[in-house]
């Protein structure tokens, strides 16, 4: 017999959204900062994002989750401050010398999980800006309320898209595991909207595919969690890129091997 749902609004998406991401792994960040400080290049992520953010030059911006740099550096050009919020010493020890190379000299980094972000701590700022990082936060509802405090403004966070990571999954698919995908972006915009906090939802348009010098930059690429395959799985790996790839003008490539990410945003 199915189970009736009197009020939709009564879902407890955020048991769900959780349920969702129980056994998931955390990936070590220190471990993998050398690696996306390497990668790191424009793409048309930045383009696209930078596209829907609502910005002030006097602005004080939020960076959630800042990892490296790649959004920071380009917001500090545009903002009058930037405060770079980071779980992994490392990340934020790349932040800061890509700061300097960029002689942005109005960003501020604290060492802090974003579990444990607060308004008591951060304060009133103009704009929040999530650029994929809270696809992985269990305590999502806590976080949302802190992150809908501190922004005076706007409020932008990018999340997975339904068709991200999809040479990976296949991939898994030929190793006989079952992927466990994040939760989907409408768990989010529920837990968003029996909060009280009416969303906006975009998809980005991205066109750009990944391109790799060699099959060795691909299996290394942040998207394979190499940490947990074994020699023989690493070994199957390489064959799996090596029949999928193209090999064109000195690249590597699939034209399925793109981002997909969903913008939720709203104004305070």
């Amino acid at each position: 017999m199915k189970q009736c749902i009197e009020n939709p609004n009564e879902v407890d998406w955020e048991s769900f959204w959780a349920e969702r991401l129980e056994g998931k792994v955390n990936k070590d960040w220190d471990k993998a900062a050398p690696g996306f400080f390497k990668r790191t290049r424009k793409e048309d992520y930045q383009d696209a994002l930078f596209d829907k953010l609502i910005l002030d030059k006097n602005d004080t911006v939020l960076d959630v989750g800042c990892g490296e740099g790649s959004i920071t550096i380009p917001l500090a050009k545009k903002v009058k401050k930037v405060i770079g919020l980071d779980s992994s010493p490392k990340m934020l020890e790349y932040l800061e010398k890509r700061a300097d190379e960029n002689n942005a000299n109005n960003i501020k980094t604290i060492l802090k999980p974003i579990e444990e972000i607060s308004y008591d701590e951060i304060g009133d700022v103009d704009v929040v800006v999530c650029s994929r990082s809270l696809n992985g936060i269990i305590p999502i509802k806590d976080v949302l309320w802190e992150l809908n405090k501190i922004a005076n403004k706007y409020v932008f966070i990018t999340i997975f898209g339904p068709e991200n990571k999809k040479i990976e999954k296949d991939f898994d698919k030929e190793l006989g595991i079952k992927t466990e995908d994040f939760p989907d972006y409408n768990y989010f915009f529920n837990i968003l909207f029996n909060m009280g906090i009416y969303a906006n939802i975009e998809r980005f348009d991205l066109n750009n595919y990944r391109e790799y010098d060699n099959i060795e930059e691909a299996m290394d690429n942040g998207k394979f969690r190499l940490d947990l395959y074994s020699d023989d799985e690493k070994e199957m790996l390489k064959e799996y890129l090596e029949r999928i790839l193209t090999f064109e003008n000195g690249k590597y490539f699939n034209v399925k091997d793109k981002a997909d990410w969903v913008m939720v945003w709203w104004k305070k």
